[in-house]
């Protein structure tokens, strides 16, 4: 399996054209973002190394691609979580659930200060250099689709958590990258891409409203309904919904054509759906 080459399509919302790159179709359980930002543990060989530790929440996409990574290298997989809630505990699903089934090792403490050298160490969400790697090639493949398509003014947008793929695009791409911050605000974000990179930023989009991470926002449902219904394609309700608000609010009358990248992170849909069928349905 290569995990590359991803379509793209095009779709209409809110009549306007739009290109979505399917990062989500990479492979059925190794997609996204997340596919792009490990594809260099999979690709390149560690010698004496068996394990994998890594830190987050416990519904984290990145946790369940890690789970992945580790299934098909035969590595063992310890992540750290601050706590699990009772009823995830009782009644697994989503990412949760699925991660458990690959082997992963979950541990409710800090992360060890000190990792053996037979373990890697992957930071939240994946916002490493080794990243690069994997995200170079998705440049690669979008100025490919750009030379055989001839856009118009292209510009690349993507949601943002760690925001370590937009600012590697950015770093590989001849054109604009736009972001949003979904995890913190334009600040984090922006002390996030410093930590990486110190120049050649992508352009953080921002909405009047204030969004806290992982709570549920009717106007997120909504826009998440109106995707599948015009464009036939499933989104994110975490990062994309607030990402195709901010295509609609800043891009929707633009005369640049507009690439977005599908990130993948389907499966946490199905813990979310169930609490926002619970508050709004």
């Amino acid at each position: 399996m290569k995990y590359t080459n991803s379509k793209v399509e095009e779709v209409k919302f809110n009549n306007k054209k739009i290109f979505v790159k399917r990062d989500d179709l990479l492979h059925k359980d190794f997609s996204g973002n997340k596919a792009r930002k490990f594809y260099y543990f999979l690709k390149n060989d560690f010698n004496n190394v068996t394990k994998i530790i890594s830190h987050g929440s416990s519904q984290s996409n990145a946790m369940y691609s890690l789970s992945v990574l580790c299934k098909i290298r035969n590595l063992d997989f310890d992540y750290y979580v601050d706590h699990i809630a009772e009823y995830l505990k009782t009644n697994p699903i989503g990412n949760y659930k699925e991660a458990l089934k690959n082997g992963m090792n979950i541990i409710v403490k800090e992360v060890p200060k000190n990792i053996d050298k037979n373990s890697i160490f992957i930071p939240e969400g994946g916002a490493l250099e080794e990243a690069s790697f994997g995200i170079k090639i998705l440049a690669n493949e979008i100025i490919t689709w750009a030379k055989e398509t001839n856009p118009k003014d292209l510009k690349v947008f993507l949601p943002s958590g760690t925001g370590t793929t937009a600012l590697y695009l950015q770093k590989y791409l001849p054109f604009e990258v736009l972001t949003c911050a979904c995890v913190g605000d334009e600040q984090y974000l922006q002390k996030q891409f410093l930590e990486l990179e110190e120049e050649n930023h992508p352009t953080i989009l921002n909405l009047d409203k204030k969004y806290h991470f992982g709570k549920l926002y009717k106007e997120f449902y909504e826009v998440h309904k109106e995707l599948k219904e015009q464009t036939n394609i499933e989104f994110d309700l975490l990062y994309d919904s607030k990402g195709w608000l901010c295509v609609n609010k800043h891009l929707n009358n633009s005369k640049s054509d507009i690439l977005y990248i599908h990130q993948g992170g389907i499966l946490g849909n199905i813990s979310m759906l169930e609490r926002y069928k619970y508050k709004y349905d």
